[in-house]
């Protein structure tokens, strides 16, 4: 299986700006920007950030669904937050940590089945594993 994107950009890297689109049409010339990616400017769009954030977030969320369902427990809601650090570093930018922090309403679940779920999904989920950067991760089971 193979999915894809595209990305545009036009002018400078302070100045320019670009579009993402992807295969499946949800993203459609999508703005992003230098300003929405390193002054907080969130009317130039998106960033590359912030979409490996919500690409981790989400597959984070669907592989601790199938672990805890494999394990016998399940869950009604996860709700993940994914926290990317971009930080200067000597030659540019680097990415520099994910924290996850995900919520599980799982009635019912073992506290620890649950951390250890949690645990096996973050290290599991193809997107922590493509990451190569520290990815830390705060688990709360709400039932």
């Amino acid at each position: 299986m193979q999915r894809s994107a595209n990305a545009t950009w036009w002018g400078t890297l302070e100045e320019g700006k670009g579009e993402i689109s992807s295969e499946s049409g949800v993203l459609s010339t999508t703005p992003y920007s230098f300003g929405a990616r390193f002054k907080e400017d969130k009317d130039r769009g998106t960033n590359p950030e912030e979409l490996i954030g919500a690409a981790h977030a989400g597959c984070f969320s669907m592989a601790l669904s199938m672990i805890l369902q494999k394990a016998g427990m399940e869950s009604k809601r996860i709700d993940t937050e994914a926290k990317v650090r971009l930080d200067k570093v000597e030659g540019g930018f680097a990415i520099t940590g994910v924290h996850l922090i995900t919520r599980v309403e799982a009635p019912g679940a073992d506290p620890e089945a649950f951390e250890k779920a949690a645990n096996d999904a973050k290290a599991g989920c193809p997107v922590s594993q493509v990451i190569d950067t520290e990815i830390t991760l705060e688990a709360t089971l709400v039932n």
